[in-house]
């Protein structure tokens, strides 16, 4: 049985903030041309749904375009492609009121402006929020605007399983109804890969379950490079079991990090110059490393509280009172009473550090191409690269809207100057379609077991290539990844069955999940400093002259990967230190 062809122009994979954008942009700039979009979920499932604290752009007299991009750039600690982010900066105003235009319910003033909180990282307040259900209302409003173009055809519950590249270039990808388990070849003259990032390589973090590297793992495996992979960035408030994000919003407000005595901790700890040193106030609107950093230090101290689920310290925002928390709060408050049995209004919170965002992603140019031609990618699964080695707080909901309609118009253009399809397609899905077979129906079985391998993989993710890392916990952490793969290919599929087949793609899932891992490591291994998300504890200074530069991961055969690096845009911001005084 060979997979069957349907063809469109442009195919997107994902369809959360930045692939509904990206298909918006599409059939706005080119509206005869064809849109596929294939999403895993549907799409007000995807992983945008779940942000909370809002989207940062510059609205306010007291604010500007050179703040943002100074912030930006400072708190990625100086990684950040500086050209990028002058772009990034100039485009988000125009994205967040296109986007009320179209319908968003931002929070107001009393005045009726745009309301705006403050973000860890940020000196000014410029993050526009919806309460704290922010990306709920950014992809209610981006699918609902979506629907009104009748050139862009869905393809939900579809599981992406490769991309068709022939004669030099994308050409399209194999895809998977979830739904019945057949599969079908996708031809497009250009895709662009949105399906986020890869936090469920690690046991802790606020991703959801469908967050597993699944776009990169496809760029990876077709010769493209993942950039700044070792830049992983833990957030400092999520629930000690589930990893639930409290969202960085209740420190805005005016939330208390604790630890065990009660005592707020990060005063003893050095975000900038001691003369620069932020008030009480504003300590924990840190950036987000050097908070889950000082997490750390708390906890080798003896000072942290210890549960079922490991160490934690307390945020407290009781003193805030039941009308704040209800008004601008309320899905906190509501997380807490399904998750924890607490009512925030009167008990403290437990939080610990958990994985939140990958800073790398899929190597792209500022228009986001890839190195392949006819592939582009855009939102957290794509490095472009704005959030350097840590990302501020309220750029990546922005940053979906930005450089998900620039990859959008970018693959639009490249696709009309295209003449057609290679006619090697149809026997490269077949191939693709017999690799499958043998995944799923081992005529001598299989011994391993997925979520074996997958605990065993989060396990020693967490261990070797957590917070502090250093040379010997990233080379254990590469060896046990090697063996973990070489599992693999023994795993066992009990299910046979062919209609909703969930444990043919956490299979799938798996395979890229130990992919990206294996990313992660070597360029932690060969980055021989310490530098925002990546603290070396054998290299524990920044090295400007040496690593000023972009990692860059290529997927090799049967061994690790080959990383290289390519040097860093500095336009008008030279590095310099870090400071937070406010």
């Amino acid at each position: 049985m060979d997979p069957t062809l349907q063809t469109c122009d442009v195919l997107i994979l994902g369809a959360g903030g930045a692939g509904l954008r990206a298909a918006i942009a599409v059939a706005e700039t080119h509206p005869d041309i064809s849109v596929g979009i294939v999403s895993k979920v549907y799409p007000m499932r995807s992983h945008t749904v779940s942000a909370e604290g809002g989207a940062a752009a510059v609205i306010k007299d007291n604010d500007s375009l050179e703040n943002h991009a100074y912030d930006t750039i400072s708190g990625g600690d100086w990684m950040c492609d500086q050209d990028a982010v002058e772009l990034f900066v100039k485009q988000a105003p125009t994205e967040m009121l296109r986007l009320e235009h179209w319908g968003c319910p931002w929070s107001r003033e009393a005045n009726g402006t745009v309301a705006v909180r403050p973000f860890g990282g940020m000196k000014k307040q410029r993050t526009w929020f919806a309460a704290d259900k922010t990306g709920f209302h950014m992809l209610h409003t981006l699918f609902q605007t979506s629907l009104k173009y009748h050139k862009v055809i869905r393809f939900d519950e579809w599981y992406v399983t490769s991309l068709l590249v022939e004669e030099g270039r994308c050409q399209g990808a194999v895809v998977m109804e979830i739904a019945s388990g057949k599969v079908e070849a996708l031809r497009a003259k250009a895709v662009v890969i949105c399906t986020g990032g890869a936090g469920k390589v690690f046991p802790f973090t606020t991703n959801a379950n469908i967050k597993t590297g699944d776009g990169m793992a496809l760029a990876y495996r077709a010769g493209v490079p993942l950039k700044d992979m070792e830049f992983v960035q833990y957030h400092p408030t999520g629930l000690p079991f589930t990893g639930i994000l409290i969202t960085e919003a209740a420190r805005a407000e005016g939330g208390y990090l604790l630890n065990k005595e009660g005592y707020r901790y990060l005063q003893d700890y050095d975000l900038g110059k001691p003369e620069a040193k932020p008030v009480l106030r504003s300590m924990e609107l840190g950036p987000r490393d050097r908070l889950s950093q000082a997490f750390v230090k708390e906890q080798e101290k003896g000072r942290t509280l210890q549960g079922a689920y490991g160490h934690y310290v307390h945020l407290d925002i009781r003193h805030l009172g039941a009308k704040l928390i209800d008004s601008k709060l309320p899905f906190v408050r509501e997380l807490c009473l399904k998750y924890e049995n607490l009512d925030p209004i009167q008990t403290m919170i437990p939080v610990r550090p958990v994985v939140h965002y990958m800073m790398g992603g899929i190597h792209t140019d500022i228009h986001g191409a890839t190195p392949l031609p006819g592939l582009y990618a855009a939102g957290e699964c794509a490095c472009v690269s704005i959030n350097g080695a840590n990302r501020l707080g309220s750029n990546s909901l922005t940053e979906l809207l930005v450089f998900g309609a620039i990859a959008g118009k970018s693959a639009a253009e490249f696709a009309l100057s295209q003449p057609g399809f290679s006619e090697n397609l149809p026997s490269l899905a077949a191939k693709e379609f017999k690799r499958l077979e043998k995944l799923f129906f081992k005529k001598n079985g299989g011994v391993e077991n997925i979520a074996d391998i997958r605990e065993a993989m989060q396990k020693t993710m967490e261990e070797g290539v957590g917070i502090y890392r250093d040379e010997k916990s990233l080379l254990a952490s590469q060896t046990e990844i090697f063996n973990l793969q070489e599992r693999f290919k023994h795993v066992r599929l009990s299910d046979k069955s062919q209609a909703f087949n969930t444990e043919r793609v956490a299979a799938l899932e798996l395979s890229c999940l130990l992919d990206v891992a294996e990313a992660v490591i070597q360029s932690a291994v060969c980055r021989k400093e310490s530098r925002g998300s990546h603290q070396r504890i054998d290299f524990p200074q920044r090295d400007d002259r040496e690593f000023l530069v972009h990692s860059l991961a290529y997927k090799k055969k049967h061994a690790i990967p080959e990383v290289d690096y390519v040097p860093v845009t500095i336009t008008r911001w030279p590095p310099g230190e870090r400071i937070y005084g406010r």
